[in-house]
C-alpha cells in the first residue's frame, strides 16, 4: 500500500520544512572519436552524485533518496565522417542556495509596508524622507535576514495604499469655487445660464505661457548613432525670453497664438483684437473667453473693458487655483513637449518661428479636447473633499466638546 505522501510516479512530496537545494543540470557532450573501444563505445562514470538535497532524502518512498546512477552515454556517428565520439550527459551543479531566492511570508510582506508608512520623524534620523535603500537596511534589520531592494520595492509597488509616496495638491479656497467652476463646465457642455448655446456662439479659452528662452547651447548637438541616443549639450547660454499669449477654440480644436516681450493689458488686447477681427468671431453672437485669474484680465474691471470694446464678447473666470479648468494648459503642455523640448534654439526668432509653424500644423486637422469631467463630477468631487475634511477635524472637533 502506497502511502499518502507518496505520488502516482512513484514520487514522493517533501515532509520537512523548505531548505535551499543544490541544483543538478545535465548537459550533453561529446567525447573524442579515441574514446572508442574495439567492443564499442565507452562508458562514462562519475562519483553517483546526488540531484537534489532535501530533508526527504532518508524517506524510503522517495526516489531523491537512491543516488543516481552516473552519466550516461549513447553511440553518436558524425554526419560529417565520424568526427564526432559518443554522446554523453554530465551534471552541473548549482551551489546550495546559489539560485534559490528566500521565501518572504505574508508577516515579512505585512512588516515591509509598516515600515515604509511609519513616519520618518519617529525613526530618529535627520531625514525628511527615506529613500529605497535606506527603507532596505531597516527592513533587514527587523527580519533579521537578507532582502535585496529590488523585493522591496515589488513588495510596495503591489500594494494597493502607497502613503509612502506624495505629490504636492492644491485644495479648492474659493469661497464661490462650485459656482464659478459650474459655469465654466456648462460651457464646454454646450450649455449658459441653463440654456443650450446656439450655432453662433463661440468659447475661447486663453491665458499666457510665459518665460519661453532661447537656449543657446555651448557645443552643437551630436546626431543619433547606432546605439546612441541624441546628444543635446547641458549647459547653455540664454538668448532671451518671449511671452506666448493663445486663444484656443474649445468647439472648433483652433488655437490663435502670437509672441509678446512681456505680458499686459496691451499685448492681451492685442490678442483678443486678433481673434475678434477674424470670422466668425467677428460676426457670433456670443464670444464667451475663459480666463484665469491673471493681473492682465482679472476681476471686473477686465470684464467691463474688454465687454465694451467688443459688445459680444463674455468674460468667464476660473476660480482661484484652478488653472486645471482652462483647456489652452492642455495645449500648452503638448506644445512644451511636442516644440519646446528639447530646447535647443540660437536665438528667439528661432523660437517664434517654431510656435507659429506648430499653429499651422495643428490647425490643418483641428481636434477638440474630449473634456469628460462634468459639473455632475464636479459635485461628487466636492462631497468626497468634504467628507474627508470631516474625517480630518473631527478628533479636534471630539476632543473640544
Amino acid at each position: 500500500m502506497i502511502p499518502n505522501h507518496v505520488s502516482m510516479h512513484g514520487c514522493a512530496s517533501c515532509q520537512g520544512p523548505h531548505q535551499p537545494t543544490d541544483h543538478v543540470f545535465l548537459w550533453p557532450f561529446w567525447s573524442k572519436p579515441a574514446s572508442w573501444s574495439a567492443s564499442g563505445p565507452l562508458s562514462f562514470s562519475c562519483a553517483n552524485a546526488q540531484c537534489s538535497s532535501c530533508y526527504c532524502m532518508h524517506n524510503p518512498y522517495s526516489p531523491m533518496s537512491k543516488q543516481g546512477a552516473g552519466l550516461s552515454s549513447i553511440r553518436i556517428r558524425s554526419g560529417t565522417g565520424g568526427a564526432a565520439g559518443p554522446k554523453g550527459t554530465s551534471r552541473w551543479r548549482m551551489s546550495r542556495g546559489g539560485g534559490v531566492k528566500p521565501c518572504f511570508p505574508p508577516l515579512d510582506h505585512a512588516r515591509v509596508k509598516a515600515l515604509a508608512c511609519e513616519l520618518v520623524a519617529h525613526t530618529q534620523q535627520p531625514l525628511r524622507r527615506q529613500s529605497l535603500a535606506v527603507l532596505t537596511g531597516r527592513v533587514q534589520q527587523a527580519l533579521g535576514k537578507p532582502i535585496s531592494r529590488s523585493t522591496v520595492g515589488r513588495i510596495l509597488v503591489a500594494d494597493a495604499i502607497t502613503p509612502w509616496r506624495y505629490k504636492y495638491w492644491i485644495f479648492p479656497r474659493d469661497p464661490l469655487f462650485a459656482d464659478k467652476a459650474g459655469r465654466v463646465l456648462d460651457l464646454y457642455a454646450g450649455v449658459w445660464e441653463g440654456q443650450p448655446l446656439g450655432p453662433q456662439d463661440h468659447i475661447i479659452s486663453a491665458d499666457e505661457k510665459t518665460s519661453i528662452q532661447a537656449r543657446i547651447r555651448c557645443h552643437p548637438s551630436l546626431p543619433p548613432a547606432p546605439r546612441r541616443a541624441h546628444r543635446i549639450e547641458y549647459e547653455y547660454v540664454r538668448g532671451g525670453a518671449l511671452q506666448y499669449l493663445a486663444g484656443w477654440d474649445v468647439r472648433r480644436g483652433y488655437v490663435m497664438g502670437r509672441c509678446e516681450p512681456h505680458t499686459g493689458i496691451e499685448p492681451l488686447g492685442r490678442l483678443v483684437a486678433q481673434v475678434m477681427h477674424q470670422e466668425p468671431y467677428r460676426s457670433g453672437q456670443r464670444v464667451f473667453w475663459v480666463v484665469d485669474n491673471g493681473s492682465s484680465h482679472r476681476g471686473h474691471a477686465a470684464c467691463q473693458r474688454l465687454t465694451l470694446a467688443y459688445p459680444n464678447l463674455i468674460v468667464v473666470h476660473t476660480p482661484v487655483h484652478a488653472s486645471w479648468l482652462n483647456q489652452i494648459e492642455i495645449s500648452f503642455s503638448i506644445m512644451q513637449r511636442k516644440v519646446l523640448t528639447p530646447n535647443a534654439c540660437t536665438d528667439l526668432a528661432e523660437v517664434e518661428v517654431r510656435l507659429r509653424l506648430y499653429e499651422e500644423l495643428s490647425n490643418q486637422t483641428p481636434r477638440p479636447f474630449t473634456w469628460q469631467f462634468t459639473r455632475e463630477k464636479l459635485m461628487e468631487f466636492l462631497q468626497r473633499l468634504a467628507s474627508h475634511r470631516a474625517l480630518l477635524e473631527w478628533p479636534s472637533t471630539a476632543s473640544s466638546g
